[in-house]
This record gives C-alpha cells, sequence and structure tokens, in this order.
C-alpha cells in the first residue's frame, strides 16, 4: 500500500513508518523541517516538505496535498499534546487542519483515513471505572481532549463516499524514545514526585509498537467509522507501573511521599482555577487533569479492537522497559564520550 503520514517525526510518527516500511509498504511522510526530514527518512519514509498549517479551512489546498494522490490511507498522528491552554488555541492547531487534511484526502481519492485519537476524550466528567467504545464520554476535562471528541465527530460524521474512517483511542503511550520519562525522572531527581492515594489507582498504558501494530491493521480491518481504544491488555496501578517505568532512567521513585486524593483534588482546584483566572501560559504544579488522571481508576475493554482489528499486544511490559533500560544507557554513554552525537 502507498501510506501518508503526518507527524512521522514524532514518537509514535516514527514507529509508525517504520513498521510499515518494515511490512513493505510506501510510506510518504509529511515534514515540515530538515530535522523532520531526517528522521522520516531514518525510519524508510519518503519526506514530503509541507505543514499542516498550510491547509486553509476553506478548502483551499496547499501544494503538498499533490503527495495525497494515488496513496490509499491516510494515517494523521501529527497533534499539538498539551494539558493546558484554552480550546481556541487547539482548535487552531489541531481540529482545523485535521479538518482539512480528512476533506484533501477523500478529494485525492485516499480510500481509507486513520485518526490516531486519545483516550483522554472519554476523561474528565466520566467517571465509569472500565471504559469501552458505547461508554458516554461525559465532558473531557482539558482543552486538547474537547478538541479531540470534536474533531472524531466530525471526522465520523463527515461524508465521505469513497474514504472510510478509523479512530483510535490509545492512553498513556510509553516506550523507548518518549520524552515524557525524562522529564518525570527529573521531576522526581530533584524530590517532586508524589503519588495519590499511594499510587493505587488503576490505570492503561499502550507500548508505542503496540500502537503502531493496531494502526497498521486500522489500513485495511475495522468497520467504517469505526472508534477501538487500544492499550496493552493489562490495567496496573500507577506505582506498579511507574515505579519500573522511572527505574529505567536510574530513579527510584519507591519511597516518594504520598497524599490522599482529597488533598490533592482540594489543592489542584485552589492552583488551577488562579492560573486560569491569571491567564497563566503554563501549567501549575498540580492541575485538575492531573488529579483526574492519577487519582481515579480507568481502564479501557480493546475487546472491538481484539475482534474487528485482529489487535493483539505485542510487545509484554518485561521486553518495553528492557528496551527504554538499553536506550536510556546508550543515551548516557554517548553523552560522555566528548565529542561524539548520537
Amino acid at each position: 500500500m502507498r501510506i501518508f503520514v503526518t507527524g512521522g517525526s514524532g514518537f509514535v510518527g516514527q514507529r509508525v513508518v517504520r513498521r510499515l516500511t518494515t511490512d513493505g509498504h510506501q510510506v510518504l511522510g509529511l515534514a515540515r523541517s530538515e530535522r523532520a526530514a531526517e528522521l522520516i527518512s531514518a525510519s524508510g519514509g519518503r519526506p514530503v516538505t509541507g505543514d499542516l498549517a498550510d491547509l486553509a479551512p476553506n478548502g483551499e489546498q496547499a501544494g503538498w496535498t499533490g503527495a495525497l494522490t494515488d496513496c490509499d490511507a491516510v494515517i494523521h498522528a501529527a497533534a499539538r499534546m498539551e494539558f493546558w491552554g484554552p480550546d481556541a488555541g487547539f482548535r487552531r492547531d489541531n481540529h482545523v487542519p485535521t479538518i482539512a487534511l480528512h476533506e484533501a484526502a477523500a478529494a485525492a481519492g485516499v480510500g481509507r483515513f486513520v485518526l490516531i485519537s486519545a483516550a483522554s476524550v472519554s476523561s474528565g466528567s466520566q467517571r465509569a471505572a472500565v471504559v469501552n467504545e458505547a461508554t458516554d464520554n461525559g465532558r473531557p476535562n482539558t482543552a486538547y481532549s474537547r478538541v479531540k471528541l470534536a474533531t472524531e465527530q466530525a471526522l465520523l460524521s463527515a461524508v465521505t463516499p469513497t474514504m472510510s474512517t478509523v479512530v483510535l483511542r490509545p492512553p498513556f503511550i510509553w516506550g523507548a524514545g518518549m520524552t515524557t520519562v525524562t522529564e518525570l525522572a527529573e521531576l522526581a531527581r530533584t524530590g517532586g514526585w508524589t503519588w495519590i492515594d499511594q499510587g493505587r489507582h488503576v490505570m492503561d498504558f499502550v507500548q508505542v509498537d503496540n500502537l503502531a501494530a493496531a494502526a497498521e491493521l486500522a489500513l485495511t480491518r475495522g468497520r467504517a467509522a469505526g472508534i477501538y481504544y487500544v492499550t496493552d491488555g493489562r490495567p496496573m496501578s500507577i506505582r506498579d507501573f511507574m515505579t519500573p517505568l522511572l527505574a529505567t532512567q536510574g530513579v527510584d521513585v519507591s519511597g516518594a511521599r504520598s497524599v490522599p486524593l482529597w488533598a490533592a483534588a482540594s489543592l489542584a482546584a485552589v492552583l488551577d482555577g488562579s492560573a486560569r483566572l491569571l491567564r497563566r501560559p503554563k501549567p501549575p504544579m498540580l492541575t485538575n487533569w492531573l488529579v483526574t488522571f492519577l487519582g481515579h481508576d480507568r481502564s479501557y475493554d480493546i475487546t472491538a479492537a481484539r475482534k474487528d482489528l485482529g489487535y493483539r499486544p505485542e510487545v509484554e511490559l518485561a521486553q518495553g522497559l528492557a528496551d527504554m533500560t538499553l536506550t536510556a544507557s546508550s543515551s548516557s554513554l554517548w553523552s560522555k564520550t566528548p565529542g561524539v552525537q548520537p
């Protein structure tokens, strides 16, 4: 197949491009910088110079959209992902370009559009402990997730007779190469790591290569207008997951302090509310979203993905952690070698 991928230079996108090219697909990757083009090429894809911001909301096509011609599918993995900020910015940066890309793909005769969305669209006011595709989404408690949900709804309701759309909803994405873990490790090193309720709440996660596998399956399988949660299929307590995850970076958080949920929620309400009132560009150290994320049980039923996509998690926890440890060790070795860059 000939596949157009956005976000191909990112953490998820690189894995998607590499998997697709390894399996014999021809991959075109949108690249808005020379560095992005290098990363796409290194993963086996062919860079297409352009930017999603070039897509006009009035339907006028950017020059690079000509690359969509003769493509069988699009995997849209690009997104601005932050859990702070007003809705307007995410509509501008995520929603409008996604709608325009979807329209351009349909106009070019693309047969399948795969959107990598987020499981957080069912966070916020939704308090179900186990969620599936039929669960009411409630009202997401961040602009990022609210806009993601609105984008899903717009794409799935669009009339595109020759193009079907499939939505994947991954939760916390982890694996070698993730930047979030270095930020969390630095927080822990400086004494800033704190558990909520001893980290006992149960969550779901997805290893990045498992998500890439699901994206490949969604190219040819799955219901038109189908939504699928994609996880590792192994819900765990936050403590049982985060402790070994941070250990790959040489950090031990097993003995870190803990605060009860009620205390964290009360503090977050004050800090979050004040920051919003003052229109702070950066989030406070504790937000309502973070308390919801760390302080409530939430797992996702992947029965639909197993049945419709044929999805089976390939990378187990131990293997994924070992890969992260190896990557961290290699990075440390390179950084200590004068004059050498990895």
